[in-house]
């Protein structure tokens, strides 16, 4: 029952989180789930299952945040859609390559990414070029890059898409907003790749790589706080959005180090 209760709350936290940050919530749900599932999933995939849980949480939390964002007019769909297509790719190829790497990879190589973005949101680096200047190759490359690393560390995109945006003179809000909608593409692909991955384990509490339990626990509770999340993003300061943003993915970042 606690932990029943334990992955409820965490639906809650990190649905709200995903609506107001638009990251998915997978960088909430991955380093929770390293402990609350920690016992009864074997150490060796115990990062597999994190992430491959994370991301399936995603396509529902997705659905719910974009909604919301949509119906504030916020997303960029013509930047969506060029980002979309590689994306697929690099999530699905993502999934597949974590089949190779061992628990500690995945571990340091989460929070190392996350530290990583924290500094460049914190100090606001950006580009003299706005994004209809750049060429068809960046934005090919940039999605494959965006889908890959998000389906290796089990979140929906918004880590690595809203510093993109932002760095190419997107307003936050907006970069938030169109990252909530490019999670959805990334967390299909990225979960489907999970499943195959993990096709061959046996006395697993669920599909592949997906714990189901914590899953369902999950999702009961995000899909209905991500709307919340997303309607509070629209009502406060953007600066101070991006600073607690950053300050937020660097504590994750230390927590996971920690594990």
């Amino acid at each position: 029952m606690v932990e029943i209760i334990s992955l409820l709350g965490l639906g809650v936290f990190s649905g709200f989180i995903a609506g107001l940050l638009g990251v998915g919530g997978g960088l909430i749900i991955v380093p929770a789930l390293l402990y609350l599932l920690a016992g009864q999933v074997e150490q060796s995939i115990l990062m597999h299952t994190a992430v491959g849980t994370a991301l399936t949480t995603i396509v529902f939390t997705s659905l719910s945040s974009v909604r919301a964002h949509h119906q504030h007019g916020a997303i960029h769909w013509q930047y969506f859609r060029k980002l979309t297509p590689m994306i697929l790719l690099g999530a699905f190829s993502g999934a597949m390559l974590t089949k190779m790497m061992s628990f500690d990879f995945l571990r340091l190589f989460l929070a190392g990414f996350e530290i990583t973005v924290a500094a460049i949101l914190y100090f606001g680096l950006s580009s003299s070029t706005h994004l209809d200047n750049l060429s068809r190759w960046v934005w090919l490359l940039v999605g494959y890059l965006i889908g890959l690393v998000s389906a290796i560390v089990g979140i929906g995109g918004g880590t690595m898409t809203t510093p993109f945006l932002t760095y190419n003179k997107v307003d936050i809000k907006n970069a938030i907003a169109t990252s909530a909608a490019v999670g959805l593409p990334i967390a299909i692909a990225g979960a489907f790749g999970f499943i195959v991955a993990g096709w061959h384990l046996k006395n697993t509490s669920g599909l592949g790589f997906i714990d189901t339990r914590a899953l369902l626990s999950i999702v009961a509770m995000s899909v209905i706080f991500a709307p919340l999340g997303a309607k509070v993003s629209h009502q406060v300061d953007g600066k101070k959005l991006k600073k607690f943003f950053a300050l937020f993915l660097a504590t994750l970042g230390i927590l996971v180090l920690s594990f």
